[in-house]
């Protein structure tokens, strides 16, 4: 893929000062780590982040980064996968990584208001829609009544997929609840008597064989085969959707140079052609 010029910040002077910050303080991942210092200068001369991600589509996007854009801004980057939700921003906000990659704000600022965790984000990069998965029915409208639909066990997942039931009249959320902390506890109206099961969104996928359908996280999802526009029954849809995944880091990080940069190429031309070229059925949808 060629190079375009970078968009806003300005990458080459950025990376630039980067660089200026990195080789006078510390960074993220060590005990003598100063303010706003993510990030230290290897012997290439790059400024070089750790980033915590979801290895699909996050972790692939980063690498495409790194592969492409990273050294001629200025960077490399460190990638981290990690499959539980959990971890990330705890590793985070203690230090071990410099930013990570992986979450809705929803789920964002539920875990800093349970944690206390000091950390910020991003605009947003992009959207997996989550769908509704069957192994036994082809369509909605088949799912008998009684039927078992597993659900996220945490609270902004729940929701969202409750939310995703609510917008094809399958169920009726109590009006006077939130949509985006709702829990199957706030189901008002549930004409065909469905029976909600929950479960952490790693294992969705898993349930599949044991219950009617599941509600399940797009990149859990794409790991395992599925795509949301061609197996779905139901999918969520990408516009003016409140679930956008994001850059975070720590709070003395927000003005950092070097996860400007990253930032800045997260946000490029050059990552939007890479969605849309490598996930053409919709899996994946531009937030910016």
């Amino acid at each position: 893929m060629s190079h375009r010029t970078f968009r806003s910040l300005g990458i080459a002077a950025t990376a630039a000062a980067a660089l200026v910050l990195s080789a006078c303080g510390g960074n993220g991942n060590g005990d003598d780590a100063e303010e706003g210092q993510a990030g230290t200068e290897n012997e290439e001369g790059l400024v070089e982040l750790t980033v915590g991600v979801s290895p699909v589509p996050h972790g692939q996007i980063l690498q495409f980064i790194n592969d492409e854009l990273a050294e001629e801004a200025g960077l490399s980057l460190q990638i981290e996968e990690f499959t539980d939700y959990q971890i990330p921003n705890e590793a985070l906000d203690s230090g071990e990584l410099d930013a990570n990659y992986f979450q809705h704000e929803p789920w964002f600022d539920a875990e800093v208001e349970q944690h206390g965790y000091d950390i910020v984000h991003f605009e947003g990069v992009h959207i997996e829609p989550f769908a509704l998965y069957s192994s036994q029915y082809d369509d909605v409208a088949d799912l008998p009544e009684g039927a078992t639909i597993a659900l996220n066990n945490d609270p902004s997942n729940q929701a969202r997929g409750l939310v995703l039931l609510q917008d094809a009249g399958l169920i009726t959320l109590d009006s006077g609840v939130d949509e985006q902390s709702a829990t199957i506890l706030d189901v008002q109206d549930n004409p065909q008597d469905f029976t909600f099961i929950e479960a952490d969104a790693a294992a969705l996928t898993r349930t599949l064989d044991d219950v009617d359908a599941a509600v399940i996280n797009g990149n859990f999802a794409m790991e395992a085969g599925l795509s949301p526009t061609e197996d779905g029954l139901l999918v969520e849809s990408g516009e003016d959707n409140p679930y956008a995944n994001f850059l975070a880091v720590r709070s003395e990080d927000e003005d950092n140079e070097a996860i400007a940069t990253l930032q800045e190429l997260l946000t490029s031309d050059e990552v939007r052609d890479y969605i849309e070229e490598n996930w053409t059925d919709g899996e994946v949808l531009p937030a910016f």
